[in-house]
């Protein structure tokens, strides 16, 4: 393999890496609320089962977008899905987040084991299914290796993004905690997150726009120098600023 092609399958890999660890961590928070008021044992068993699920969702997932990911159809809604959990969550957090703080809640009945472990296992396909497409966003710009296809993969493309859900999968289980200790310091990377997630949906949606089906863009477009920077310059900048604005809080408040 050419070293430049290396270099950059090396890159995406680390960017997926970081991607996958700042959205593993808000994983984690929201997987740690639904078993907490589970007994200590049943909690443990619960997120063992959930980490179980994530690894089947995620395979299966990657596996049944590889054979569809030429489709653009498949693309358009990947794009759509990626655009809209990035809008959704800047929508709640700082739009709704006035009214949702006005208002309180009422105690809800608490669900017992196995309705809590469902639910789990629901929010490991949800949190599978964006990371599988967020990741597929950025490899299908990658250049073509020689090892063979895996459905509509090139495989150094299906690997990097394999590779990429290993890893995050070994992050949201042994180093969760780390990242959740960096949100708390740095509340602003979360946004930051979203923001790079809704980024990597315009990517899509280029890609989709390319597809010769459609050609509403050169099909070669998504592949160009000048894509390719301004995609990786606007990602850093939003990476950048997410951490140098964002404000850190008191640990004393945590």
């Amino acid at each position: 393999m050419d070293v430049t092609i290396l270099l950059e399958y090396l890159w995406v890999l680390l960017v997926l890496i970081g991607l996958e660890g700042i959205l593993a961590a808000d994983n984690a928070l929201v997987m740690a609320i639904m078993v907490k008021h589970l007994p200590d044992d049943k909690r443990k068993k619960a997120l063992f089962y959930g980490l179980g699920g994530a690894f089947i969702f995620r395979f299966g997932s990657l596996f049944i977008i590889s054979f569809l990911v030429d489709v653009w159809q498949v693309q358009a809604i990947g794009s759509i899905y990626l655009l809209f959990i990035s809008i959704n969550h800047l929508v709640k957090k700082f739009i709704l987040k006035k009214d949702k703080d006005k208002k309180t809640k009422p105690k809800q009945k608490e669900s017992g084991f196995w309705t809590t472990v469902l639910k789990v296992e629901l929010a490991d396909l949800a949190f599978a299914v964006d990371a599988i497409l967020a990741a597929v966003a950025f490899a299908v710009a990658l250049p073509e290796t020689t090892l063979p296809r895996i459905g509509g993969l090139d495989g150094g493309q299906f690997l990097v993004i394999l590779a990429g859900g290993i890893i995050g999968l070994i992050i949201m289980r042994f180093a969760a905690n780390f990242f959740v200790r960096i949100l708390h310091k740095k509340p602003g990377l979360e946004t930051a997150a979203f923001l790079i997630v809704g980024w990597v949906g315009v990517k899509l949606a280029v890609y989709t726009l390319a597809h010769p089906d459609l050609a509403y863009l050169s099909k070669e477009f998504p592949k160009t120098l000048g894509w390719k920077l301004t995609f990786w310059i606007v990602l850093l900048l939003i990476g950048i600023c997410g951490w140098f604005l964002s404000k850190e809080k008191n640990e004393s408040k945590i």
